[in-house]
Formats: structure tokens, sequence, C-alpha cells
């Protein structure tokens, strides 16, 4: 049978301290493998735990913008040798140095410690304080190896799951799990919004948020497959952890999500895609119209 162990690493930071928030995550990650993790996920922009220029602050930003760090610097290189060490993959938040201004990204290292992928958050939360992070510009999918074998996994962050094109798209590329780090209250609807993403792509997702007070925790995974082998309605949570900081794992079965989605009519199997030309529209009609957004 091969499982794939995602470890969901749900912290409380220690503010911008990038050093301190480095030595947490490493015993974090040192845990989840104590515990048979094969994938480590860190909740969103850990480096600086999250923490951003108040809206319209426009003096605090360069100050900020500073803490930026670049894909191949200290930081992230500390991360790779130590998933070389554990044998163990890591995917690690941090703002990205940029042109003009930071991303909010997350790179997925293999178990190797070599950069699998590096993607960027799509869709930022214009409408707050991260109007100062730069968008990223597509989704991305890579094949990791893993003890379990090869799998194919996709990552979004935070607001990206909120929308049903950001999985949707990485479904498209073949993703069989999504890592997604986030940082805001995982309540009722969001939760629900979640699990619908597994259901309707037929995929694994595996959701890291921040421990209370910094935020609500409640870190979640769905393995995608809403029915078992008698067409009986089943369970797809894997794990919901409570508010607390803690490793949290969920493990996804790849032999059996494969055979279920090779059977099962979600996904890309009666999809229409002629009728969909609106979809890629850039027009915004009212009431949805909002000054602040960028296209």
């Amino acid at each position: 049978m091969a499982v794939v162990t995602v470890a969901l690493l749900q912290m409380v930071p220690c503010g911008c301290d990038q050093e301190a928030n480095l030595r947490k995550g490493e015993r974090f990650c040192r845990q989840a493998s104590d515990m048979g993790a094969d994938i480590a996920l860190f909740p969103e922009m850990w480096n600086i735990g999250y923490t951003l220029p108040k809206l319209g602050d426009l003096a605090a930003r360069p100050a900020w913008q500073s803490q930026a760090i670049v894909t191949d610097g200290p930081f992230v290189a500390h991360f790779q040798h130590l998933a070389q060490e554990l044998q163990m993959a890591i995917a690690l938040t941090f703002l990205q140095q940029w042109p003009h201004a930071p991303r909010n990204a997350v790179s997925l290292l293999d178990r190797h410690g070599a950069l699998r992928l590096t993607y960027a958050k799509v869709h930022t939360c214009d409408f707050d304080n991260e109007i100062a992070v730069t968008p990223g510009d597509g989704f991305h999918v890579c094949l990791l190896d893993t003890a379990a074998g090869e799998v194919k996994v996709g990552a979004m962050i935070c607001f990206d799951r909120e929308f049903p094109e950001s999985a949707r798209i990485l479904m498209l590329q073949g993703a069989e799990l999504i890592l997604t780090p986030n940082a805001c209250e995982l309540e009722q609807n969001r939760l629900s919004q979640f699990r619908t993403r597994a259901m309707e792509n037929m995929l694994g997702v595996a959701m890291a948020n921040y421990a209370t007070p910094r935020e609500n925790g409640h870190s979640v995974a769905y393995d995608g497959i809403a029915f078992d082998e008698h067409e009986g309605l089943r369970e797809m949570c894997l794990v919901e952890a409570g508010p607390d900081e803690g490793v949290y794992l969920a493990r996804f079965d790849l032999d059996r999500l494969r055979a279920y989605r090779s059977a099962e009519a979600w996904g890309n199997a009666y999809r229409k895609p002629r009728c969909y030309g609106m979809l890629t529209s850039e027009a915004v009609e009212p009431p949805f119209v909002r000054t602040d957004a960028r296209r």
C-alpha cells in the first residue's frame, strides 16, 4: 500500500525573528520526521510569522520588504540540508524577494534536499494588507519522490483555496495532492470550501494553519475519496487539529485514491470546457466591482 504521510506543522510564530522561526521550524520538522512523516507543511509566510505592514502604511513598507529572502539564500538552504538529513520533504513558506514588491511563497524541498517547485500566492488579499505583495503568475505541479513512491504535488496558499479555479487547474495539471499553507481563521465555511476542493477534483488536500492565539488552528486534511467501493458515503477527513500547537499527521492512501480517480465521475471526466469561455474573461460587473482588485 502506497501511503504518503503529510505532517501539518501547527505553530505559533516568533514574530519577525527569522532566526527564532528557523529554529522552531526545525524542531517541529524533526518531530514530524520522528512521527514518520514524508512531507512537512508549514503555515503561510513562516519566516516572518505572516506579519505585514498595516493597510495604507506606506512608510512601513521598506522595512517590511527588507525582511524578504531569496530562494537560494541561507534560510531556505538550512531546510534543504534538514530535508536531506531527515529524508523528508519540506514545504517551506516565506516572504520571497521580488522586483518592486516581495511575493508570498512556498518552496517544496524533496527528501534529497532539492528544490522541486516554488509557488507564489496568486489570489493575494488585495482588499487588505497583502496589497503590499506581488501576486504570483500561475499554478505549478511537480513530481515528488517519497518513500511511498512518486506523487504529483501542487500548492495553493490561503485565499487561493477559496477560488475553485485554483484547485481545478492543479488537478488539470495532474496533481494528486495539494499542499496549502494558511494564515487565517478556519471556521465551518472555509473548512467546507476546502473539503469541496478535494471532493470535486478527486485529490488529497492538506492545510497547515497557525495555532492559537495567532490564528485558531484547525489545520486539516481531506483525502478526496467521497464514496467507498460500494458507493457508500465515507468520511474524507483524515485529520482536523484543535486550536493548540502540535504536529498533526494526515495519511493519504495513494493506491486507493488512484483507483477511485480512475472510476468516478468528477475531476476531468465529464467537464464541458467549450462552455466555460466566460471563466477567462477579465470583465467585472456589479455587484463585484472593487477598485483595489488587481487582475
